[in-house]
This record gives structure tokens, C-alpha cells and sequence, in this order.
């Protein structure tokens, strides 16, 4: 009897040290990491997401050691568990192909910093806000709130919308009959007055760019231009803008066409 309650309380102890381990590892690792984000704030994200996979892989070795522990202290022999553990994990990799494939494919993601939590991406066809890395899947949620996971193994190509600067491109159609220099001067007025307004001005990064006719179309001359705007502030800029340019032209007179149909009616 009191071989069996002294047992029970070597097995509670070992679970507190390992509660206290792994809670004074993730503290130490937090105040690390936070660290790590003050001198270097343009790598935060970065960092906060290899943290986020750290601390899980700390979280399995912990608690596997402190089970085995147990399990040989009630004297539970560990070499079935480690032959059982052999056969089964060379079935697993038989079996389970993707899921290795999504495990490695993970940690390359992390490696080759391709994208973190918190940047807008499209993988695998589906587009959202990264919200969690896990070992096995990346999880996105799209614009109106829906949640996808995404196996890592099936990411071939990434397109991250959040990496450093953004170049979103505006496009507006003039009518054939509209002064092509007034309009292009127009629209560069309204981009240039865009990025000095003291509310957007942050947001845009570098001056606002013509490039000139894009494109001949049916009803329409193609205007182009560009902005370089901040990373997550592509759209933002770009609807505000597309916005002042209609009021704009309005303004000027400048039609912004739109295609028409005739229709006629055959007599008799």
C-alpha cells in the first residue's frame, strides 16, 4: 500500500516538474522572443511564427519524456513500447505519404520564410489571411470570414500579397473623343494629390507613376498608372483612388465610357 501511494506521489511530482519545465521553457522562450521582435521589427512576424511551431514541438518532447518516465517507474518495461513504436512508425510512413510530405513541405514554409501569420496569400488556389501554421496544414480566412485549411504537402506555388511593398496598378478608360493629354494630366494630378494628402501619405510609399496608354480597346483608351503603397494597404489606396478619379472626371468633363448596344428595328 505504501509502496503504491509512494509511487502515485513520484508520478505527481514528476507531472508538476514537467508543468513547471514546460511553463518556465515557454516564459523564457516568450521573453526571448519578444526580445528578439524589439530589435528587429521588421522581422516580427517572422518570429512570432516560429514560436508558435516551437513551442508545440516542446510541448510534445516534454510531456513524451515525462510519460516514459512514468511509465518506467511503474515498471512498464520500455522496450515493447520502443518496438511497437519502431513497427508502427514505419507503417505510418507506408501509410501515410501526405502526411510526411505535408509535414516537410511545413517546415520548408517556416524555413524559407515564404509567408507567416498575419500576411494575405493565395496557396493552392484558395486566397485569406493566414491565421495559423500548424505542422500538417496552414489555415487561412478569406474576406468574408470563412475558415480553410490548406494541406501544406499541396502548395506548389504561394503569392504573398503582404511581403515588403505593393504596386497595385489603376486602369481607367477615356472616350476616344476626350483630350488624351488633359486626361492623363488629370489622372496624375489626382494620384499625386492622393499621396500628399497627410492621411494616405504613410500609406504611399513612393510618387505615383504614369505609364500612359495601355490599350486601344472597343469603346475606350486605356489609361495606366501605379502606385507603391505599403504591403496591406494595396486596396485601401486603390479603391480611394479609383473613388477621387471618378469625381474627378466628372469634374472635368472627362466620360469614362462604358459599352453600348444599338438596337434596330427592321420596318415591316
Amino acid at each position: 500500500m505504501e509502496a503504491a501511494t509512494s509511487l502515485w506521489i513520484t508520478s505527481a511530482i514528476i507531472v508538476g516538474v514537467t508543468l513547471l519545465i514546460y511553463v518556465g521553457l515557454i516564459k523564457l522562450g516568450g521573453r526571448f522572443v519578444a526580445r528578439l521582435q524589439s530589435r528587429s521589427p521588421g522581422s516580427a512576424s517572422r518570429v512570432a511564427t516560429l514560436w508558435v511551431m516551437v513551442r508545440r514541438v516542446i510541448l510534445v518532447v516534454v510531456f513524451v519524456l515525462a510519460l516514459l518516465m512514468i511509465l518506467d517507474l511503474w515498471g512498464f518495461g520500455l522496450s515493447p513500447f520502443i518496438a511497437v513504436g519502431t513497427v508502427a512508425a514505419a507503417a505510418i510512413g507506408f501509410g501515410a505519404q501526405d502526411v510526411v510530405k505535408d509535414l516537410l513541405a511545413g517546415f520548408f514554409i517556416l524555413a524559407e520564410d515564404q509567408y507567416h501569420i498575419g500576411d494575405t496569400v493565395t496557396i493552392a488556389g484558395t486566397s485569406g489571411t493566414v491565421q495559423d501554421i500548424q505542422f500538417r496544414v496552414t489555415v487561412l480566412r478569406d474576406l468574408e470570414g470563412n475558415v480553410h485549411y490548406v494541406p501544406n504537402g499541396q502548395i506548389t506555388v504561394t503569392s504573398n500579397f503582404t511581403s515588403l511593398y505593393a504596386q497595385p496598378v489603376i486602369d481607367v478608360g477615356i472616350a476616344y473623343g476626350a483630350d488624351l493629354d488633359r486626361a492623363m494630366e488629370v489622372l496624375l494630378d489626382v494620384l499625386q494629390a492622393l499621396a500628399d494628402d497627410p492621411a494616405w501619405t504613410e500609406r504611399i510609399i513612393e510618387p505615383p507613376e504614369l505609364l500612359g496608354v495601355e490599350e486601344l480597346a472597343d469603346s475606350a483608351v486605356i489609361l495606366r498608372a501605379r502606385l507603391t503603397t505599403q504591403a496591406d494597404e494595396r486596396w485601401a489606396v486603390r479603391r480611394e483612388a479609383l473613388g477621387r478619379i471618378k469625381k474627378r472626371f466628372d469634374a472635368e468633363g472627362i466620360e469614362i465610357p462604358f459599352p453600348h448596344i444599338k438596337v434596330f428595328q427592321a420596318e415591316g
